[in-house]
Order: structure tokens, then sequence, then C-alpha cells
């Protein structure tokens, strides 16, 4: 059989989630590839949309900070208790649909399509929402975190204001997070 063969009933016998590693040895490169499908792992799915959207052009930490801020959303009650509903939470409309630009995280409500094209950076994105999601991979990144934003936007709700006592805790990447006090 051919290695091309062999690989691809590796791939047929994979159960639902499964990460192989393969060796080229022509090269000596190893390279991963997990596959899971969205349906049977919805909850991850929706985490590697917002890491890709969020962070995708920033560095592999930002990605695993990023996707740690849902997580700690998701363990703090003032947010919702699932990483769909953390990372769809917004304002909407008399009929129930997403406000345009009022989401927790932009992309989710921008009025564009949410099908990632940048096929190296969605497979990046699948395999940080697996392994923090699924291994808590540098859970716990960015010190209890619940809220970021780029570095060259200054939103107003990053100054102690009547009602909120947050901190910042440093930047990742292209990002700045913050905790609550």
């Amino acid at each position: 059989m051919s290695l091309a063969t062999l690989m691809l009933l590796a791939f047929a016998t994979m159960s639902k989630a499964e990460a192989e590693t393969f060796v080229d040895v022509d090269n000596l490169n190893i390279t991963h590839s997990l596959s899971f499908r969205a349906t049977d792992f919805p909850q991850v799915q929706c985490m590697a949309l917002n890491v890709y959207y969020e962070a995708r052009s920033s560095n592999l930490a930002d990605q695993y900070a990023v996707a740690d801020v849902v997580l700690n959303r998701v363990e703090d009650t003032r947010y919702p208790n699932t990483i769909c509903d953390v990372v769809k939470e917004g304002q909407k409309d008399a009929n129930g649909n997403m406000k345009r630009n009022k989401c927790q995280f932009s992309w989710y409500c921008d009025g564009k399509h949410d099908r990632p094209q940048d096929e190296d950076s969605w497979k990046r994105a699948q395999s940080v929402a697996w392994d923090i999601v699924k291994w808590n991979t540098f859970r716990g990144i960015t010190e209890g975190s619940t809220h970021y934003h780029t570095t060259y936007v200054n939103p107003r709700w990053n100054k102690s204001r009547k009602g909120w006592s947050i901190t910042r805790v440093g930047r990742i990447g292209a990002h700045i997070y913050y905790r609550w006090n």
C-alpha cells in the first residue's frame, strides 16, 4: 500500500475527534492533524470560531489567552454558563435578532458570514480550542481575565467607573487583558 492510502485509512478509522501524528521521513517533519465534527463538539466549534476571528493573526499565546477568557466567563456567574452562550452573547432587537455590532465578541454580529477562509489559521484555531477545552492546555494564562481588547482601541469599560472594578492583567500578543477585582 502507498503512504497516501495508509494515511487515508488512518483518517477513516479515526474516532469522533482524534489527533494523529505523521512523520514525513524524507524531510523529517512532524505534522499534527486534528479532526472533529462540529456537530459532535459544538462547544469546541464555538471556541474555535472565536479564537479564529478574535486572534487568528496573533501569536499562539494570545490565541490561548482569548480562549482562556471565554472559559473564565463560563465560570463567572455574571456571564452565560456555556462556551457557545458566552461567544454569542449580545443585545437583541424586538424580534430576537442580534443587533449589529452589539455583541461581546464583535465578529459574531458584524454582519459578515462566519465561515473561516484561511485554512491554516482555522486548523490552528481548532487545535487551540480542542487543547484548552478538552485538555486545559494553558488554562489560566490570563490569570482570571474576563475582558480584553486589541492594543489599537481604548474601550470605555477599561477604566473603573461606577459599578465597575477591573484591573489590567497585562498584554499578550495583540490584546490587553483585564479581570474583575
